[in-house]
């Protein structure tokens, strides 16, 4: 409320400003009694708001001018909230015009969308599928109310997404950021330039004459998980769960390979394993609770920091690795220690990422180097160890191209012994390596990646993918896709014979992604899942489990209780003790 000694100076101020006149134009006017008497009530009014205003922000007792600062700060900053709100929604509802050339299926509700409809589960899948043979090419999907999503399901359409420079289409950052803490600024996440120059220098990494000594690793890791299997078989253990085994056998691989360090893994429990293990298994149980989106909240909770500390562990073991070899490089010199690994005959992954510089000359930091091996770790353990076991599977439920492949492989080996499967075997397994690829069509270990739209992107019908958009580029969408592949839920190996007439697009088999951001890994990833099948299927039989699949999507296709098959050991020549067991009954 207004004093009674603020009114004298409200009444001086008026009548100084109008002089009791009310001009229009250059002519004098008679004074205006009852203008005036309205100019003062609206004066009074809008000191009385002010006043009020004042003393509810807690401005009163301040100077007097420091409330109107503050005040018009205020309304600037509501002006510009105001501002930005209509102009979000504006843009929201352009976005929403230009998307309706593309189909949607019927929403869950106009809150959440299609939020909900698609769990990671078989009947998740079966939904996806329900999709592809619904649109053949793409759909829009909505994530709540606000965030539209461009699934696309048919090679001709992701040609203008996954071959974009990568300026044009980054990856979207949504479920990526989650690997973030523990993966680092490696290839999988960097962007721009940082992320051309870690490719350029990477690329030596995996050149076939650094992937020929890898082979022999494979083996023996190999050897040391068919030892386990042998052993469990005698003791009547003969239904083994895939994942479980074969994860821990390329996650050994990997450590020799990237490290040069041997943890014995697969016989007795590793801290740095398990902590791999446990991270990925966290990321997956995030990205499926969406309240733990939020860092702050997350890094609150039970898993946030266990978490927090599986990384740190991983982290320490590689920084570790990598002080100790720059250590003995900076002892015995660049030359020196290449003379050295070249009579050791391999040269492993933080060898090639300490020596390696770019077009300045340039050397990574020692934090580059953890980030990327620690990338290498976790996209090249999950991933094979999937298609591996999927592979096994596949094999199992079709016992004809099982027997094919295992005489392939005798007639390939003949009576070399030890039982072993070098560099230059690998291209010669047309029909092994026919089976691979069908089973990483049928069951890719990964079902999808996304792109954000910086620009807009048009595709070869004409419709327009509005820049600010996600796109979904639905892996297993395009591979069981029927406009693309006849009869698509059938295992048929025969898709992929090089005598095939029907020839495939290259944009049709995308198991490890396509254009400048495919997997870098893929050669190393094929030659292992190569090894590890020629040598199991020479030693073992493998049968199915009698219960049904059901398949499970996280970050890499799993089997929702654990992918178990049935191992028995063939006749091995190399060892008079071992005999073909006998089939038990079921």
């Amino acid at each position: 409320m207004l004093s009674l000694e603020e009114f004298p100076f409200i009444l001086q101020e008026l009548a100084a400003e109008t002089e009791g006149y009310l001009c229009l134009g250059e002519e004098p006017c008679l004074p205006s009694e009852g203008l005036w008497i309205l100019e003062l009530e609206f004066r009074l009014r809008m000191l009385t708001g002010f006043i009020w205003l004042s003393h509810h922000l807690g401005l009163a007792g301040l100077k007097s001018w420091i409330p109107s600062i503050l005040l018009l700060v205020f309304l600037v900053l509501s002006t510009w909230i105001l501002i930005y709100g209509l102009t979000c929604v504006q843009r929201y509802r352009i976005n929403c015009k230009r998307l309706r050339c593309f189909p949607q299926p019927p929403l869950k509700n106009w809150l959440l969308g299609h939020l909900g409809l698609i769990q990671n589960s078989e009947e998740g899948l079966l939904y996806k599928q329900s999709l592809v043979y619904s649109f053949r090419d793409v759909c829009c999907w909505w994530v709540g109310a606000w965030c539209p999503v461009i699934r696309i399901f048919h090679p001709n359409y992701i040609k203008p997404v996954l071959l974009a420079s990568g300026t044009v289409i980054p990856k979207d950052k949504l479920f990526y950021n989650f690997l973030e803490p523990w993966l680092g600024e490696g290839l999988l996440l960097s962007e721009g330039e940082k992320w051309r120059r870690h490719r350029h220098m990477l690329t030596p990494a995996f050149h076939f004459d650094i992937l020929k000594p890898y082979v022999k690793i494979f083996n023996q890791s190999v050897d040391i998980m068919h030892a386990k299997w042998r052993r469990l078989c005698a003791e009547g253990t003969n239904y083994l769960e895939m994942f479980e085994h074969i994860s821990l056998m390329t996650l050994d691989s990997l450590q020799k390979c990237i490290f040069s360090y041997n943890s014995n893994c697969q016989e007795k429990p590793s801290a740095y394993i398990s902590a791999i293990l446990e991270l990925s298994s966290l990321v997956a149980k995030r990205h499926n609770n969406p309240l733990l989106y939020w860092d702050t909240l997350y890094n609150l909770t039970s898993q946030g920091r266990r978490f927090s500390r599986a990384c740190h562990l991983v982290h320490d073991f590689s920084n570790a690795v990598i002080q100790e070899r720059r250590h003995i490089l900076a002892q015995q010199g660049t030359e020196a220690f290449l003379g050295n690994k070249r009579k050791s005959k391999t040269i492993d992954f933080i060898d090639i990422l300490l020596l390696a510089k770019d077009e300045d000359g340039k050397a990574l930091s020692d934090k580059d180097i953890q980030a990327e091996a620690d990338t290498f770790m976790f996209a090249g353990h999950d991933t094979t160890a999937s298609g591996i076991s999927w592979a096994l599977y596949n094999l199992a439920q079709h016992q004809e191209y099982q027997d094919r492949c295992r005489q392939e492989i005798k007639e390939l080996l003949g009576d070399r012994q030890p039982e072993e499967i070098e560099w230059d075997d690998l291209v010669q397994m047309p029909f092994l390596t026919m089976c691979i690829k069908e089973s990483l069509r049928l069951h890719s270990p990964v079902s999808m990646v996304s792109r954000y739209c910086t620009k807009d992107i048009q595709l070869p019908d004409g419709r327009i993918i509005p820049k600010g958009n996600i796109c979904l580029i639905s892996i297993f969408g395009i591979h069981h896709n029927p406009a693309v592949w006849p009869k698509p839920e059938v295992y048929d190996p025969h898709r992929f014979d090089t005598n095939n007439p029907e020839k495939i697009s290259p944009l049709a088999f995308i198991p490890f992604s396509v254009g400048s951001r495919n997997c870098i890994g893929q050669n190393f990833a094929l030659s292992e899942l190569k090894v590890v099948l020629a040598l199991t299927l020479l030693r073992f039989r493998v049968l199915p489990d009698k219960h049904p699949v059901r398949r499970k999507p996280e970050i890499i296709l799993r089997e929702e209780n654990g992918l178990r098959l049935k191992v028995e050991p063939l006749l091995d020549l190399s060892s008079p003790d071992m005999h073909l067991s006998e089939t038990s009954q079921e």
